[in-house]
This record gives C-alpha cells, structure tokens and sequence, in this order.
C-alpha cells in the first residue's frame, strides 16, 4: 500500500486540479492497472488567502497554513504538500506545527535543475517568490543555484497576470508573448534554464516559448510526490 499524499491546495484550485490530475496518472503509469493515488486535499478558499497576502498579514496566512497542515495529519496523510510556491514563506513554521514531513517545492525542482547540469537560472513566480529571500535564498543555499529575477517592471507584469488571469483560469495569447518576452530577457542576461515558479504559469508558458528549458514547479513537485509515495509504501 502506498503512503498517503496529503495536499493543501486551493491556491488557487486551478492549478490545484492538475496536481491531482499529474499525481494519479503518473501513479497509474508506475503501478499499472486502475491503480490511482491515496491522497488527502484541504483546499482552501483562495480570496481569503489572496486578500491577506496583499494586505502583507504572513501570520494570519501562516494560522491559516498550519490549521491546513494538521487537519491533513488528522486525516491520515503520511507527508504533505503545500500545492503553491509563494506560501512556501511560512513552510517552516508549517512542517514545525505536525510530526508528519513537508515536501518543500522547491527541493525537487532545484535537485532537478542541477541534475541536468545548470546552474544559472531565471525565476519567475508572484512577486512574494521573486523579491523575497524565502524562496531565492533556498535555491542558492541548499543548492548552489544562481538565481535570476525580472527587472522590476517585468516583475510587475509578472505577478499581475498571475493574479488577475491565471489563478481564475485566464489563459490569454497576449499575455503568454509578453511572458516570452520577460524570458527572453533573462535568458540574455545569462539564464540557462527558467523555473517557473508559481504553480499557475504552466497554464501559460509552453516550451516554445522559451529559447532554453523550462522547469515546472507543479509537474515536478506532484512528480516528486509520487515518488515518496511510492517509496514508503508498506
């Protein structure tokens, strides 16, 4: 029997849903059959969540978090997933407030940038992932990476579609270009690779639109999800 995946989701639904999508195909691609994931999901509601952001109150979103995270040990999850990068802020004090493991998001998707042998990178992600040393900070330290972020501007641009079009499933051909852009500007100031780092932007961003390889923080944390699963089945 597999582990139990538990999931905090909601932030927002949208790319909530292809977490659950990703984590039972890829489960029924490495078991066979009909077999589908043992998962828990907490979703929360997302205008909460986007309003107390905005406003900057971490604590009360960081409550908000941990009542997530101990409803789901309740529920039986072996480990959990925060299914969204920007409240990654507060995973500390999260995985602190359970006796069951966190699986931070971005650990899969460095260990998968270094593994293809890249170590300057680009990020993009809500302005909280892209301005604030929480995320920028554990790339580089727990895994030697150099990361790039938008110029202020294009960090304006990128955090307002996130946030305006694609947490409510706006996908628009307009703003897919002048994501390629903002790429393409990093890649010119030396990014070997792009991280996208919000779990909503591949709704967005295909390969063609980049001149070098994306990484996908939702496919490659739901990914590593299964793995665990998997490997601590008993």
């Amino acid at each position: 029997m597999t582990q139990t995946i538990g999931l905090i989701g909601g932030m927002s639904w949208e790319s909530s849903a292809h977490y659950y999508r990703i984590i039972n195909q890829a489960m029924r691609e490495r078991l066979g059959g009909v077999h589908s994931a043992r998962s828990l999901m907490f979703s929360v509601d997302f205008g909460e969540i986007e309003r107390l952001q905005h406003d900057g109150d971490w604590e009360g979103l960081t409550a908000r978090m941990i009542d997530a995270a101990q409803r789901l040990e309740r529920g039986g999850a072996d480990f959990f997933l925060i299914c969204t990068n920007t409240m990654h802020r507060m995973a500390g004090e999260v995985a602190a407030s359970v006796s069951i493991p966190l699986l931070h998001i971005a650990d899969p998707t460095a260990a998968a940038v270094a593994a293809a042998g890249y170590g300057r990178v680009g990020l993009l992600g809500t302005a909280f992932t892209m301005e604030q040393a929480f995320y920028t900070g554990r790339l580089r330290d727990a895994f030697g990476l150099d990361v790039l972020v938008p110029e202020a501007a294009d960090r304006a641009v990128v955090h307002d579609i996130i946030y305006r079009e694609l947490v409510v499933g706006d996908v628009r051909a307009t703003s897919r270009a002048a994501y390629a852009e903002i790429i393409a500007r990093l890649v010119a100031r030396g990014a070997e690779a792009i991280i996208l780092g919000c779990t909503e932007i591949m709704l967005l961003v295909q390969p063609a639109d980049s001149a070098v390889p994306l990484f996908d923080t939702t496919t490659l944390h739901a990914l590593a999800a299964v793995e665990r699963a998997v490997a601590g089945q008993g």
